[in-house]
């Protein structure tokens, strides 16, 4: 039996506790008000890999600013997997010295001075996936390393998770951003696997629905034990997943190939459907040495004005005949983003009778009423008029390519 004096001591203890807030319990959902439209910017993996470094972050951040990307509403640098050195004797990590030997708070101090914001990577597992040290075990000291450095954005990927749950990972490394006081976007690498868009929405601003992307139209890449795929593979891959995305939480299908090796035509498509799925727009290119086709396909406003569209509602595909997918994309205040994909090796026509096609859409509960009154048809590469709703639209799609038009009230 209890004696009396220890009881009051157990009680005094627990009122102890309660009075402090309860302050072992954590916060598992994300900062608020980051992401109201897809974010925005650049990655260092497409391109470079491992081949990362301090004064080619610098250089990526001028480019940025000097090219008109940031104008475009290009925001975020973001350095991805291999810029990690070793922890020391405290757990803390710091980067690899010799390649950036400034530290990372100079380069974050650097970007901001652009105007910019910075991202960096890390893993829910003991090692990245290019074996440098992950965060497990770690979590609550990445996130008061990131803090300090003034990092804006977390990529957190799912390489040497042996044994882990994702959605418990995800909200640990949510739970310690939190508890380090630092806003940052975090974006859920989990290729899919564990369906984020189910747990994600209240721990993370963006989660990866697939494996990853490579530069390439319509293929996969085997590499054995994975795969790698193409942009209409990735593109396959969001089908029944729109009605999780929205403003502050969007599905990722991965960061943009964009003149990273495929031609022009189809880096013009695979940009028009991320803008159409209201996909992240990362660049992955080198912006340093990029082509004109490149500038104008990754700066066109008027494509990137529907990806970012305010209502931040993801589109959807329609119909489908030989080859050619016709997608459509409610936007804010009653317009529509239409798109035609030509996914054959053929030049594909497109014929549509506005006042027969009723377009619904389930999601939004919004449709094409265009026996009220025509809508005005723009091309969003062309900048060309195209006349309104009240006549047929009739025009060719070459293979591998678009036809982007909006739809405007008058």
């Amino acid at each position: 039996m209890k004696s009396p004096l220890l009881l009051v001591l157990c009680l005094i203890a627990t009122f102890a506790a309660y009075s402090q807030g309860n302050n072992y319990k954590q916060n598992y959902t994300k900062f608020q008000n980051l992401a109201p439209t897809p974010p925005m910017g650049w990655n260092s993996w497409n391109k470079f890999a491992c081949n990362v470094n301090e004064q080619m972050i610098r250089q990526i951040a001028d480019a940025l600013v000097s090219t008109g990307m940031k104008e475009a509403g290009y925001t975020y640098i973001n350095i991805d997997d291999c810029w990690h050195g070793d922890r020391d004797s405290l757990g803390f990590i710091h980067p690899d010295p010799k390649r950036f030997p400034s530290g990372m708070k100079a380069l974050a101090d650097y970007i901001h001075s652009k105007g910019l914001k910075m991202g960096i990577y890390s893993d829910a597992g003991s090692q990245t996936c290019g074996g440098r040290p992950g965060s497990r075990g770690y979590e609550f000291q990445d996130a008061q390393t990131y803090a300090k450095w003034g990092v804006d954005y977390l990529k957190y990927d799912w390489c040497n998770t042996e044994g882990l749950k994702a959605e418990g990972a995800y909200k640990t490394i949510t739970a310690a951003l939190q508890k380090a006081g630092r806003p940052m976007v975090l974006s859920i690498c989990e290729w899919g696997n564990d369906k984020p868009w189910v747990w994600g929405p209240n721990v993370g601003h963006l989660w990866r629905t697939t494996g990853d992307i490579y530069n390439c139209f319509d293929c996969i890449n085997d590499h054995g034990s994975w795969k790698s795929w193409g942009v209409m593979q990735i593109l396959d891959k969001q089908e029944g997943l729109r009605q999780y995305a929205g403003p502050g939480h969007w599905n990722d299908p991965d960061m943009l190939e964009v003149g990273n090796g495929m031609v022009e035509n189809e880096d013009r498509a695979h940009f028009s459907m991320w803008a159409m799925i209201a996909a992240p727009l990362i660049a992955g290119n080198d912006l340093r040495s990029m082509s004109p086709a490149t500038k104008a396909i990754l700066m066109n406003k008027d494509v990137v004005a529907i990806d970012q569209d305010a209502a931040g509602i993801q589109g959807f595909k329609h119909t489908v005949k030989d080859s050619l997918e016709t997608w459509f994309k409610p936007l804010a205040g009653g317009d529509w983003a239409v798109c035609f994909l030509n996914r054959s090796k053929s030049t594909q026509p497109v014929n549509v009778d506005w006042s027969r096609d009723v377009i619904n859409d389930a999601v939004s509960k919004q449709s094409i009423a265009t026996n009220a009154k025509p809508y005005l048809i723009t091309n969003l590469w062309t900048k060309q008029a195209m006349g309104t709703t009240a006549q047929p639209l009739k025009a060719n799609v070459p293979s591998h390519d678009v036809l982007m038009i909006r739809l405007r009230k008058q």
